[in-house]
């Protein structure tokens, strides 16, 4: 199935998404990881947008979406709204994956009557105990901005304990996919236990990048959830 490869302006920044499918279908919303960009989606988009009008987003700074300088999973998560405005959805199926899926459930706890599923690849909302050495400069030329790392890396050592908090008020049906990976999966096992209507499935072996490990895998857990 074919990409289709758009821009938008919001609140005057240009952005850069991705589609596949049919506006008339039920839409899902992707959000990647930091230092991806929209297109590590195309294989998800190329079987879900049979059924789904998918729209993956270049998160500011990253792919064809513009490089503002200020980064912060709140202003991601206005990005987002700003989005789906645009787009005319008034609610959607969510998926986020590791710094996509802290934007998810930071969109979910704010708007809970926007989002009518809720998926997460590999990650728990940032926690206190987490300490990550944040690099003086980029190891080189990079296909996104790399102020963006410092500026996470800030808010992954000193997160706000509300994101945590507030993953009770999450009312969408969710699916966690851990990878068994680097994150620590007991985390995303209490995160399951907070949010209301919450199921962790493991993919044992695929890694932080769940639907590049074991896209076969993802699809199944990600289908049977979106069906039942």
């Amino acid at each position: 199935m074919e990409m289709r490869v758009n821009q938008i302006e919001l609140n005057g920044l240009t952005f850069q998404y991705r589609e596949a499918g049919e506006a008339s279908a039920p839409a899902i919303i992707a959000l990647h990881a930091l230092g991806m960009s929209a297109e590590s989606w195309d294989e998800v988009a190329a079987v879900l947008g049979k059924e789904y009008w998918f729209l993956a987003l270049d998160q500011r700074g990253h792919g064809g979406s513009e490089r503002t300088g200020t980064y912060t999973f709140e202003l991601m998560c206005d990005d987002l709204l700003q989005f789906v405005n645009a787009m005319n959805l008034k609610s959607f199926t969510l998926i986020g994956h590791s710094m996509g899926g802290t934007v998810s459930y930071l969109f979910s706890e704010t708007f809970p009557e926007r989002v009518d599923q809720l998926i997460v690849e590999d990650t728990p909302p940032p926690f206190t105990g987490e300490k990550f050495e944040i690099p003086a400069k980029a190891p080189g030329p990079l296909p996104f901005d790399w102020e963006v790392v410092p500026s996470i890396l800030q808010q992954l050592n000193n997160p706000n304990p509300k994101w945590w908090e507030s993953l009770t008020e999450i009312i969408a049906p969710t699916l966690i996919i851990g990878g068994s990976s680097h994150i620590p999966q007991d985390k995303l096992q209490e995160v399951s236990k907070r949010i209301p209507n919450c199921k962790l499935v493991t993919i044992e072996g695929a890694g932080h990048e769940v639907h590049a490990g074991n896209l076969s895998a993802f699809l199944t857990a990600v289908k049977s959830f979106l069906d039942s």
